[in-house]
């Protein structure tokens, strides 16, 4: 089992000491070669708990009364945190939703790709900065050589997203967190980058894939999990029976208005 999530409680305490609980009972599964869709509209837990099994929430003010995540059979929650730095990016990589949140305004794009490359592998940095550059193609960021050199502020909301799913991918983790990973690319390259994401998962690797477009989830996911505020309420190892007849009210109501949207 590449990832095991049981009974994962989280909450947040303010500075006042007030408790906010954002999941709860959580139960998930992973396997090698999976792409698992955690669908649910804002607000439902699902970009929590995806953040949880790399430890990303900031902590305080994010805790974890109960349970464990389980990562090729280790818990991350109390793995400690050089250990779990090492991992990520190498043996864990995330999409991030918000690309100008997460690369450095300071830096040109190529440096940062060439800096985790770095990070993580032993190589000249001649053959990372190729490296960067191929990834940078792989995304659809037309003449990568000129784009590496810019700054990210200096690329639209779009291209910023595809070098966050470059960074995320060009070392071949074993799992892949893509939180809202297409949202801001048009059709074509987000077909594109749903192609490429595939490729990766299929050599032996596992995608936990957030989202609250069940386009999206259909093309990619092999399982899914529906979340409602902070619980889930209903999950399914057959995608295409699920968009048939999905058993929970919630879920029902999620591919009705799904549908409606592609009739409009």
């Amino acid at each position: 089992m590449l990832l095991k999530i049981e009974d994962l409680d989280v909450s947040y305490r303010s500075d006042e000491g007030e408790v906010t609980a954002a999941a709860m009972d959580v139960n998930l599964e992973l396997e090698r070669g999976q792409v698992l869709g955690i669908v649910g509209e804002s607000g439902s837990g699902k970009s929590t708990v995806a953040m949880s099994v790399a430890r990303l929430l900031p902590s305080p003010p994010a805790f974890y009364p109960k349970g464990r995540i389980l990562f090729d059979g280790v818990d991350t929650l109390t793995m400690p945190l050089p250990e779990l730095r090492r991992m990520r990016g190498k043996k864990i990589g995330v999409v991030f939703q918000d690309p100008m949140g997460s690369l450095s305004p300071l830096h040109r794009i190529g440096e940062q790709l060439v800096e985790t490359i770095l990070l993580h592998e032993k190589m000249p940095v001649r053959a990372a900065r190729e490296m960067a550059l191929e990834w940078l193609g792989k995304v659809g960021i037309p003449e990568p050589a000129v784009r590496a050199r810019a700054y990210p502020h200096e690329l639209s909301g779009g291209m910023q997203q595809r070098v966050m799913i470059a960074m995320g991918l060009m070392l071949g983790p074993d799992l892949i967190i893509a939180d809202e990973p297409t949202t801001a690319l048009d059709v074509t390259i987000q077909a594109q980058v749903l192609r490429l994401m595939r490729d990766l998962h299929q050599a032996n690797s596992g995608v936990l894939l957030i989202t609250h477009d069940l386009g999206v989830v259909s093309q990619m996911a092999t399982r899914l999990a529906v979340m409602k505020d902070g619980r889930v309420v209903e999950t399914s190892d057959d995608p295409a029976a699920f968009f048939a007849a999905p058993a929970h009210p919630y879920s029902q109501n999620l591919v009705r208005e799904a549908k409606k949207m592609e009739l409009e």
